[in-house]
């Protein structure tokens, strides 16, 4: 059956509760929109605070928030509290900046520069209350606000950024946009906790001084979410890349087919869809996505910097396809609909020209519907289709992948096929030494660590979670985070290893808020591998920083799992409601 989520709204509202232990939920939602005010504002000169071209009202209110900043007490946020850690913190206890109802946010001229403005200010508006004005200017300046400027400098790479906390102002400069955006997340996490409160609240909105470098660790840093096994609409994939974001992460890999369920609409294939997605774990009605709705998943990721990474699974996995064209499968006839969790037991003929029509026209819409430049073609546990019949498969549907243009990626089952230009395995072994991947790397792979004994997120966290598995150990926050990338693999250069991802098979996963489970607080562990610098890594100081993120999680209706290793406030503190509010932040919903 087709998906009911082609109409739903943004993920804005909080999960409901779960009958989970240790679950922490808080009552508010993850971001919300409001129109900006884009009035123009002056600015002084890039890198000037001083007085020129500033207004009598704007230099009042400088001299007023010096004077708040002399007489408060300091931030309650340290500028090192940040997850995953910076590049490079250089604290100033005496240049924290206070935002108020006057602040602006001006921005480069540059559309990508003004759309991370927007956030920002979607993010800041709904606790603070204040209007938040984004306004561009060919240098922005902070002037008493907040400064999003895109420089064009390749110093920082790809997705660096700085960013500087004044007393006169705030300001994040970066090369690109996706830069801009990684340091509004990063000041996001500097404001109080109740800036994740839904409606507005009454605190002193202020930023610890001093000044962040920041850059990733590694190029890939991402998260799997398993479709298939279970059904999510697409208002839950929405809020997934919302946390996905938050924590710098650039990946989402999306696993769209198995045996219980065939979620992407294929146009020339129109049953695998409406006959193969009509099935999930356990029997239920499954669903799917319409290519409409795909595209909006593609468009809200790639506006927070985050590229899809579509896998169909090949040539296992593949029970939910053979239902709805039989032809497909090695005798011919199709098979009822599996409810199971067993694996290795379907696989497409790999002898029958039919198949690679079948993959050379599936992959074809995918990639037409998916700009970022990979497509998974999954490629692990067929266990009925060996030794050349197997490789012989992959190094075709390789070759049908480099026709789209598109570099390949597979589970690293893949590894004893041929290699193909750019080729990347991703691993999800739980030993260390693999020589069938270290060959492959040998003859030009890379990899993207998955290790299924460390980023697994469905496995348990402890023998009495409720839900996940064990087949691959427990997996606590400490064992989701003690590990290093570079040092994982026997006989694997450091430089082959291009990032991290932290998968999320939903067997056992049935909803919004267990998902969250899983994900939470194990998600930002595997971010920090991925963005923070090998020197930065110290479980002492990580569970510490990590403690006042479930602050945040409670305040934006973020469920989560107290993990007794973390030192969480035993009273998480509750947003006040500011005095006057509740109505006009009602108001504000119904006309939104």
């Amino acid at each position: 059956m087709s998906s009911p989520s082609t109409t739903a709204p943004e993920p804005l509202d909080p999960s409901g509760a779960v009958d989970l232990p240790a679950v922490q939920t808080g009552g508010g939602p993850d971001n919300a929109t409001a129109a900006a005010d884009t009035t123009p504002a002056s600015a002084t000169p890039a890198g000037h605070a001083g007085t020129s071209g500033r207004t009598a009202g704007e230099l009042a209110g400088a001299a007023e928030r010096q004077a708040a900043a002399l007489l408060a007490p300091p931030a309650p946020v340290r500028l090192g509290d940040v997850v995953p850690a910076p590049e490079r913190v250089t604290p100033d206890a005496d240049a924290d900046h206070l935002l108020d109802a006057d602040t602006v946010i001006r921005v480069s001229a540059d559309p990508a520069a003004l759309a991370v403005g927007e956030q920002l200010a979607a993010l800041l508006r709904p606790a603070t209350g204040y209007p938040l004005p984004v306004t561009d200017a060919a240098a922005p300046a902070p002037a008493g606000g907040i400064a999003l400027d895109l420089t064009g400098d390749a110093d920082l790479g790809a997705e660096g950024y700085r960013l500087d906390v004044t007393p006169a102002g705030v300001r994040i400069t970066a090369g690109t946009a996706a830069g801009l955006h990684h340091g509004v997340q990063t000041l996001r996490q500097l404001l109080p906790a109740a800036i994740e409160s839904a409606t507005p609240v009454a605190e002193r909105w202020v930023l610890p001084g001093g000044s962040i470098v920041d850059r990733p660790r590694y190029p890939h840093r991402g998260a799997m979410l398993d479709v298939a096994r279970h059904f999510f609409g697409v208002a839950d994939v929405l809020r997934v890349i919302d946390h996905l974001a938050r924590y710098k992460l650039n990946r989402l890999h999306l696993h769209l087919t198995d045996d219980q369920g065939w979620r992407i609409a294929v146009d020339s294939w129109p049953r695998l869809a409406t006959v193969g997605g009509a099935n999930e774990v356990g029997g239920g009605p499954g669903g799917h996505y319409t290519q409409a709705d795909y595209r909006r998943i593609v468009a809200y990721a790639a506006a927070r910097h985050i590229t899809v990474i579509p896998e169909i699974d090949l040539p296992g996995h593949t029970h939910a396809a053979l239902t709805a064209y039989g032809e497909l499968a090695p005798d011919g006839v199709a098979p009822p609909p599996y409810a199971g969790t067993e694996v290795g037991f379907s696989y497409v003929d790999p002898a029958s020209e039919r198949t690679y029509d079948f993959v050379t026209d599936v992959l074809g819409e995918l990639a037409a519907l998916t700009p970022g430049g990979w497509l998974h073609i999954g490629g692990d546990e067929a266990f009925k289709v060996k030794g050349a019949a197997y490789t012989g498969f992959v190094e075709r549907v390789q070759q049908i992948v480099a026709g789209l243009g598109r570099t390949v990626i597979g589970w690293h089952q893949i590894a004893p096929a041929a290699h193909a230009d750019g080729r990347l395995l991703q691993w999800w072994g739980t030993s260390g030494d693999d020589p069938v991947t270290a060959d492959a790397v040998r003859r030009g792979a890379k990899l993207i660590l998955s290790p299924g004994n460390h980023a697994y997120l469905d496995m348990k966290y402890a023998p009495d979670t409720p839900i996940g598995h064990d087949w691959a150990g427990l997996i606590d926050v400490r064992r989701a985070y003690d590990w290093d990338p570079a040092a994982h693999l026997t006989d694997v250069p450091a430089d082959a290893v291009l990032g991290v991802e932290a998968p999320l098979w939903t067997e056992s996963v049935t909803t919004l808020a267990e998902i969250e489970f899983m994900l939470l607080p194990r998600l930002p562990a595997i971010a920090e591998l991925g963005w923070s610098p090998r020197s930065t890594h110290d479980w002492d100081g990580f569970r510490e920083r990590l403690a006042g993120q479930g602050v945040r999680w409670t305040a934006a209706g973020i469920t989560f799992h107290r993990s007794p290793e973390v030192p969480w406030p035993a009273q998480p503190s509750i947003p006040t409601p500011r005095p006057g509010t509740q109505d006009r932040a009602a108001a504000r919903s119904a006309q939104a």
